[in-house]
């Protein structure tokens, strides 16, 4: 406003403390926020005309924390300057635009003197969070401006309320309400508290498919990752609303329709409209199928000079006549990037030319292997590593500065980072960016997000082996940020009591060396098996080495003592002689061949294992035995994942008699469908299982889909098949009588895996056994379960 004494002014209608937090009021503060120049500046105007005043000098009042030097700074006229009402409206522009201060004014006063006026916005004391049950204060706060001992302003707090809005959307939770509360202190401090009300889940009611003509609604609900509200859907936040899942339905449909034939699909649109209640979404996804395309001609076209094509050509993944597929044309890509960079060719660009003929409903497809741009690696960043270090992460990493870039290496170098564990789920990347000196140079930036890799674990539960069971753990996948692996265990059962404490590092020396060691003590009840009590104590060392990404060998070293207790005369004559204590001293490796695609949960691959241990080189123990392993991992369709494993192991005594607990033993686990040794060679005398000296096993399992895999539920045929051979020195001795068999054993049945909130719990059904001799015990039921928390 303007007036006869000269005054220009900017002020809230009331005072800060009084003003709703959601917006400023009219006044002049319209005018600062329009960007309009200031109007009505009659008495200004007329002396600037008919006077030639000049600023004598600029006075600040009511500054309290900010000096009077910093206002002055925000200022466009200075003394000797002429009162232009223009610059004193920019003037009192930048000083609101601080967010210093609630209000401000220019006044012009006695003796050509610009007095300005301020009352500045109050400190932040403290912010208060309440009644925030499903998120956390510490990632509320990670998303807020305002922190305490900064100024605070309207618009901050505003900012903030659609902050935390914002992530209660993401949580499904769109009923939610954030009002903000200013409680006024001493020395112009303030406490900011937002009182949260969360509202109910928002859930997805129905989940809607337009335009869909191959794949039935309920196909395509199984491939998106929104679920409509169940009751049994009470584990999973999968049937809230979330509109970034909802894009990601959108490529997951993309991705289904592509890969299995329909090379045309898109998605027209998606539309979540929210009940006038504010409770439930109704989705619904319109799409576009098109024709679906086979295969009509394969190519490949290699114009990289002394680049073999044969090298190439068994790279390619999709044959003539199969329906086109989109995944199958990117694997193909990276196999032949692959190939190429290991035949010394880092520099190729693959390019898939498609020609469709949509009369015939076929597909051309030629895959063209070009020189690529020669790239170099001029440095490699690390980013988001707060307590893991840098070495850590640079030591996975397959390329270094001066390599040349490859982009097979750099996916292989995102797999091996996300395989650590030090990293949330799907925030592991690696980008490059062109260097800004050298033309044919790449910057390569690993960014990373941590997450907790320390565990303290507490558990209860049920074994058909162990009987029920406590255990207590603790645990720490990266000491200290350097990788290494730190481990203490303690558990109790009714048959079984172990302490363990382990160590490994993986990089020992600098290189590629898993080295480690584990100190146990334990003791397992075999009185109902085998009729007597085992305790152990001793230590193993460890040392690996991984010739490649797919090769790795480990060496051992264990020293244990073993005693034999709870024998009575209804044991064994066999398990009676070996009462009291034994040493074993016994060198260990095994050599592991893994192509498997993931070794927690395969779904496609191999891996082959050969193991020996040698005991002898002192203790009292002197035995040799070898083993053999491996198993192959198929998806014949989607969502059915076959499996097929089989194992040998072969012990022989060394100038003595092999101990008990060192034979081979058949059942259980190794044989589903009989009890723990069940299957074993016994003593016709007392029935206790002694074990055999060498072993086979075979099994085949098909995991079949159709419950919702947000239930945790996975089902299972599986088919084991075993054979044990006797134990030859017991045999020929006279007065012990064996019952064995070499006969095959088999065992067919389904079986549940569910990872429920208690841990993980196992049911196997074998209502089928096949040849068990007289002697064997079985077991067609069988559990396991768990707690972890």
């Amino acid at each position: 406003m303007t007036g006869a004494s000269g005054t220009v002014r900017r002020r809230a209608k009331r005072g800060w403390q009084q003003l709703p937090l959601s917006a400023l009021r009219a006044g002049a503060m319209l005018a600062l926020l329009s960007g309009g120049a200031v109007v009505g500046l009659p008495s200004f105007e007329a002396r600037a005309q008919s006077e030639t005043d000049i600023i004598q000098g600029i006075a600040v009042q009511g500054s309290q924390r900010i000096e009077p030097a910093t206002v002055r700074t925000y200022v466009t006229v200075r003394e000797g300057d002429p009162f232009d009402p223009a610059r004193i409206d920019q003037s009192l522009k930048n000083l609101f635009g601080t967010g210093l201060f609630a209000d401000v004014s220019i006044t012009r006063g006695e003796n050509n003197l610009l007095l300005i006026r301020v009352v500045e916005n109050p400190i932040i004391n403290r912010i208060s969070l309440e009644g925030n049950d499903k998120i956390k204060d510490d990632d509320l706060n990670k998303e807020m401006q305002l922190r305490p001992r900064v100024v605070y302003t309207r618009s901050k707090v505003q900012q903030d309320v659609e902050k935390i809005l914002e992530l209660y959307r993401r949580k499904g939770r769109f009923a939610a309400r954030v009002d903000p509360k200013v409680i006024e202190l001493p020395q112009n401090r303030v406490d900011v508290v937002f009182e949260i009300s969360e509202g109910s889940p928002t859930y997805v009611r129905t989940i809607n498919f337009v335009g869909n003509e191959a794949f039935d609604d309920g196909d395509l609900l199984g491939v998106v990752l929104t679920r409509e509200e169940r009751w049994w859907r009470f584990l999973t936040s999968n049937d809230t609303y979330d509109p970034d899942r909802m894009n990601y339905d959108r490529e997951l449909l993309r991705r289904h329709y592509v890969q299995n034939g329909y090379a045309d699909f898109e998605v027209i649109s998606a539309v979540a409209e929210l009940a006038p209640n504010r409770e439930n979404f109704y989705m619904t996804f319109t799409v576009k199928e098109g024709p679906r395309y086979r295969i009509n001609n394969v190519d490949l076209e290699v114009n990289v000079k002394d680049l073999p094509r044969e090298v190439l050509e068994d790279e390619i993944i999709p044959q003539q006549g199969d329906w086109f597929n989109g995944k199958a044309i990117e694997d193909t890509i990276d196999a032949i990037t692959d190939a190429a960079g290991t035949a010394g060719y880092a520099f190729v660009d693959i390019n898939p030319r498609v020609r469709r003929d949509e009369a015939k409903q076929t597909i051309d497809l030629t895959f063209q292997v070009q020189e690529g741009p020669r790239v170099f690696i001029e440095r490699v960043d690390v980013k988001g590593n707060v307590r893991t270090l840098d070495r850590v992460i640079r030591r996975e990493m397959l390329l270094v500065e001066g390599d040349a870039f490859n982009t097979a290496r750099v996916r292989r170098s995102r797999e091996r980072l996300e395989n650590l564990g030090f990293f949330k789920e799907d925030t592991v990347k690696l980008e490059n960016a062109p260097s800004d000196i050298y033309p044919d140079r790449t910057i390569l930036t690993a960014t990373v997000e941590e997450q907790p890799t320390g565990e303290l674990s507490f558990g209860i539960g049920y074994s058909s082996a162990s009987g029920a069971l406590f255990d207590i753990g603790v645990r720490e996948r990266n000491l200290l940020g350097k990788g290494q692996n730190l481990s203490a265990n303690f558990s109790l059962a009714q048959q079984q009591m172990q302490v363990n404490l382990s160590f490994t590092e993986p990089y020992f020396l600098d290189r590629r060396l898993v080295a480690g060691f584990d100190i146990v003590a334990s003791q397992v009840d075999y009185q109902s098996e085998s009729g007597f009590t085992s305790n152990t104590y001793g230590g193993t060392a460890r040392l690996g080495y991984a010739y490649n990404e797919y090769l790795f060998q480990r060496f051992n070293y264990q020293l244990f003592v073993t005693r034999l207790t709870g024998l009575t005369s209804f044991s064994s004559q066999f398990v009676r002689e070996q009462a009291g204590s034994a040493v074993t001293s016994q060198v260990s490796q095994v050599i592991a061949y893994d192509r498997r695609n993931n070794i927690i949960e395969p779904t496609e691959g191999y891996y082959l294992t050969l193991s020996t241990d040698l005991a002898g080189l002192g203790g009292s123990e002197r035995y040799v035995r070898g083993g053999v392993g491996g198993a192959f991992y198929i998806q014949p369709f989607e969502g059915w994942i076959f499996s097929a494993s089989a194992s040998g192991s072969y012990i022989v005594g060394l100038g003595q008699e092999v101990k008990i607990y060192q034979r081979q033993q058949l059942g259980g686990t190794s044989l589903r469908g009989f009890k723990d040794f069940g299957a074993s060679p016994r003593d016709a005398n007392t029935f206790d299982a002694v074990g055999g000296d060498w072993l086979a096993t075979a099994s085949f399992q098909l995991r079949v889909p159709g419950l919702p895999a947000e239930s945790g539920l996975k089902t299972y045929l599986f088919n084991d098949w075993g054979v044990i051979g006797p134990p030859k020195d017991l045999k020929r001795r006279p007065g012990i009588t064996i019952l064995d068999s070499q006969k095959f054993r088999g065992s067919a049945g389904v079986g549940v895996e569910w990872t429920s909130p208690v841990g993980v719990i196992t049911v196997d059904y074998a209502p089928f056994i096949f040849n068990a001799q007289p002697f064997d015990q079985k077991s067609r039921f069988r559990i396991n379960f768990g707690q972890r928390y």
